[in-house]
């Protein structure tokens, strides 16, 4: 009778293991990449709800409340203040939006006339007239976007919802999820959740500044300039720039559009203040606000971007820039317990 040999047997256990290791790896990835929606609106429902803990926070301290109160304040008083501000101003800022869209055509048609009386105009108009979709892809995308948008008002509760849910009892889940891991890792663990949160936490207060001074800056400059709908334009370029670059190039092509449509003088003076805006809020306030508040490198948040757009679609873009941060956080924690410095952000 031959006696197999254990040192063979202990080899094929092992290759055993490690290719159920292998595709329980390749099927965890393609679970994950089945759920790259759903994990992008647990993460965004995760970074609300850390904008209401904060917020709670902030008021827990200010007005020494319970945090059950703060926290019901850090939803009331956003809410107040939106009916406050659609209250008395929701009516000039509908008019300047009607009035933004009626005299949009017109003043691109005046944009077209104007570039048609020059060769290097013709040629732009000619590439431009080339590249332009069809009429059938404009109706099949405005379909689809049309379809979208119930899927978009429901994500979007859902999101407000569990951001609540999350905010009310962050030690819960966070617990919960932690125990879920060996004894052995768990402090690891919660030294990460500590490290994401509070580097989140930073890029969300120079975010907020940034915003606030471009919705700010844009609406007096184009006040400056004579341009209508000014402070429509500047709330809408204070959103857009949660999406940095990509928010900046939305806005100033129709506003320069419109400002050229107003005459020559008046959209030169627009592309004016634009690049001012963005050049104070790009080379003053926001590096003061890093300086305090932590860096992004540009190159990486611009990468992020496009990869974010073609791998998970505009949902990606929206919140590439956070789940940027939050690898860098990961990056730099797994450094410092390297004893290593990161290259990137020299942190």
């Amino acid at each position: 009778m031959t006696v197999p040999d254990p040192h063979a047997v202990s080899d094929a256990g092992r290759w055993f293991r490690r290719s159920l290791a292998v595709m329980a790896g390749i099927a965890l990835a393609l679970a994950i990449w089945q759920l790259q929606q759903l994990l992008l609106i647990l993460f965004a429902s995760a970074l609300v709800g850390l904008m209401l803990s904060d917020f709670a926070g902030l008021l827990q301290r200010w007005l020494r409340l319970p945090f059950a109160a703060a926290l019901a304040a850090a939803v009331i008083i956003p809410l107040l203040a939106l009916l406050v501000v659609f209250g008395l101003f929701g009516q000039v800022m509908v008019e300047q939006f009607l009035l933004l869209a009626d005299r949009f055509p017109a003043a691109l048609a005046q944009v077209r006339g104007w570039a048609e009386a020059t060769p290097i105009g013709r040629q732009i108009l000619a590439q431009i007239s080339t590249a332009a979709p069809k009429m059938e892809q404009v109706v099949d995308f405005a379909q689809s976007a049309l379809a979208n948008v119930g899927s978009a008002i429901t994500g979007l509760a859902v999101v407000l919802v569990a951001a609540l849910y999350l905010a009310a009892q962050p030690r819960l889940y966070v617990d919960g999820l932690v125990a879920m891991l060996p004894p052995a890792r768990q402090a690891r663990a919660l030294e990460t959740v500590a490290a994401v949160r509070t580097a989140l936490t930073f890029w969300l207060k120079g975010q907020a500044i940034g915003m606030a001074f471009v919705a700010v800056g844009t609406s007096f400059g184009l006040w400056l300039v004579g341009l209508p709908s000014p402070l429509a334009i500047g709330l809408v370029a204070g959103l857009c720039e949660f999406v940095p670059y990509l928010g900046v190039i939305l806005v100033s092509v129709p506003t320069v559009i419109l400002g050229f449509g107003q005459g020559v003088e008046t959209g030169l003076f627009t592309i004016v203040a634009l690049v001012v805006v963005q050049q104070l809020q790009g080379n003053v306030v926001m590096p003061i606000a890093q300086s305090r508040f932590g860096d992004l490198p540009p190159v990486l948040t611009i990468f992020s971007l496009i990869a974010a757009g073609s791998l998970l679609g505009p949902l990606g873009v929206i919140l590439a820039v956070p789940l940027t941060v939050v690898g860098m956080a990961l990056l730099k924690l797994r450094l410092a317990r390297q004893g290593r410095r990161s290259p990137l952000t020299g942190g």
